[in-house]
Formats: structure tokens, C-alpha cells, sequence
């Protein structure tokens, strides 16, 4: 993978991390139509790691949510155990939540299976469809959500079951999370909200069990090139992902779903009728 390459597969990453329409599909798609070799360790990597880099953009974006502990005094008669959870209560919430995507997320990862996922444009493309489809009618499903619901730990846990199918590439970790925080009753600000910051430590994980596995299999891919190629991919993810996330929020709390729904349709689409034309997605051998 060269510069120019890394840069566009970040652009891409940036753009669609927070939308509901797939960032690693759409990942994929880009590296397949930029000729980038599947199957290499590095490149799975490369594609978890500048994930990691456009998340972090949340924690710029709302560093005040991740960097203040809860102040209010505890209830009266509150147990130590209640007193800590009431003081650290929102990183409790992410805990709980992000437990489900560990578990799922390691057996997906030793059984091979999402490096197998992680390789098939046909996956992306069937489940870009599926979800777009679904998405038409989620927001006859789930109303709006009520500003009076507010998260608590079945809550989060809840959602962190509807992250776990976003191990399918396509699916979208964005659309699986706030669609399981509007199950839970919560707006779509919240729900959204919520999505980017369960993000956080799942992608931390993610990055460092990547980055465990890169070392522990060759450090040899550990060339200056590729450091090089990593810090450059995160940092234009960083950047695109904070310019487009306050946008997404605006039109989906204003619009909902649907302008997605049909975006992912129409992609997923062009993608199958190339696919089952014959045709290659490489444009580059």
C-alpha cells in the first residue's frame, strides 16, 4: 500500500465512520478498486487501526463528557460499590456496553472468520442491500425516542448486542448501535451520541488486539513505509471524521434514515450486478 493509496482509504474512512452505511465495506470497495492486496496481514490492520484514528475525533469533539467525573453527591445510604459507579457512572456505561463486541469480537477473530469477512466484497455488497433496505422502514419501526429515557446498564448493554453484528462488514457499527439505541427508547441524538462513544474503547481494543497479533506474527512489516503509511491514515481519518460527525448528527436527528437507506441500495446494488457480471473490482492488478 503506497501514500496516495493510505490517503484516499482514509478520506473514505472519515467520511462514512459515523454514517450508517459501513466504513470498512466502504473500506474494502476502496482498497479493492485501488488495487490493494487482500489477505495481507498489514492491510487488515492498516484497516482497523485508521478506525481507531477517526474515533478519536470524539473525544475532541466531546471532551468534556470523557473528561468529567459525575460531582453530584451520591444517593444517601448509597453502598461503596454505588458510590463508585455514581461518580464514574459514565465510563461504567461504556464498560457494560462494549463487553458483548469483546467477547464476539475475539471468537470472531480466532476462528478466522473475520479475516475471511474482511476479504469479500460480496458480504459488503449483500449486506450494504439488506441494511439499506431495512433502514427504508427503521424509523417507522422506532419512534423518536423520548429526551426523558435516559441510558442505564441494561441500556448499554442492550446496544452493545446490536454492535456485535456489525462484525459483518457492510452492516455499519454506526447503524447497529444507534438503531439499538433507538430500540431502547432513546432519541436519535442520544442514541447517535451514545454510538460514537461506545466506539471509543471498542476500536481502542481493536487497534491494540491488531497491533498485538502485526508483532506477534512478523515485526518485519513494522518498516518505515508502513509506520509512515499508518500515521499518515490516521491522522487524515482524524480529520475528516471531526469535520463530518457534527453533520451527521444535525441531518439524522432532522432527516432520519432513509437518504442512507437508499445510499447503501444503490451502491450495494451496482456492486452485486458488477460481481455476478464477471467483472473485477480491481482496477489495478
Amino acid at each position: 500500500m503506497d501514500i496516495l493509496q493510505a490517503i484516499i482509504i482514509a478520506i473514505v474512512e472519515g467520511l462514512t465512520e459515523f454514517l450508517p452505511v459501513s466504513s470498512t465495506g466502504h473500506m474494502i470497495i476502496a482498497q479493492n478498486l485501488l488495487g490493494v492486496t487482500q489477505g495481507d496481514a498489514f492491510v487488515h490492520a492498516f484497516t482497523f487501526i485508521i478506525q481507531f484514528g477517526a474515533i478519536l475525533s470524539v473525544v475532541v469533539l466531546y471532551w468534556k463528557r470523557f473528561f468529567r467525573l459525575d460531582r453530584t453527591p451520591a444517593p444517601a445510604g448509597a453502598s461503596s460499590w454505588q458510590r463508585f459507579k455514581h461518580k464514574w457512572y459514565f465510563y461504567w456505561l461504556l464498560f457494560v456496553g462494549v463487553l458483548p463486541a469483546v467477547i464476539i469480537g475475539l471468537v470472531a477473530k480466532k476462528s478466522g472468520l473475520l479475516d475471511w469477512l474482511l476479504d469479500s466484497v460480496l458480504v459488503v455488497a449483500i449486506m450494504l442491500v439488506v441494511g439499506g433496505v431495512f433502514m427504508l422502514f427503521c424509523d417507522r419501526i422506532f419512534n423518536k425516542g423520548s429526551e426523558a429515557i435516559e441510558l442505564n446498564e441494561r441500556k448499554a448493554f442492550k446496544i452493545g448486542l446490536f454492535q456485535c453484528i456489525s462484525v459483518i462488514p457492510g452492516v455499519s457499527r454506526s447503524m447497529a448501535t444507534i438503531v439499538g439505541g433507538m430500540a431502547q427508547n432513546l432519541t436519535r441524538r442520544k442514541a447517535a451520541e451514545f454510538s460514537f462513544f461506545l466506539a471509543v474503547p471498542t476500536m481502542a481494543g481493536a487497534t491494540l488486539l491488531d497491533l498485538v497479533d502485526l508483532f506477534k506474527e512478523n515485526a518485519e512489516w513494522a518498516t518505515s513505509h508502513n509506520i509512515l503509511v499508518l500515521v499518515i491514515g490516521c491522522v487524515v481519518a482524524f480529520i475528516v471524521a471531526l469535520l463530518a460527525m457534527k453533520w451527521f448528527v444535525s441531518f439524522l436527528t432532522k432527516y432520519g434514515f432513509k437518504a442512507f437507506g437508499w445510499y447503501r441500495i444503490v451502491v450495494g446494488v451496482i456492486i452485486l450486478v458488477l460481481l455476478l457480471s464477471g467483472q473485477s473490482l480491481q482496477m489495478v492488478d
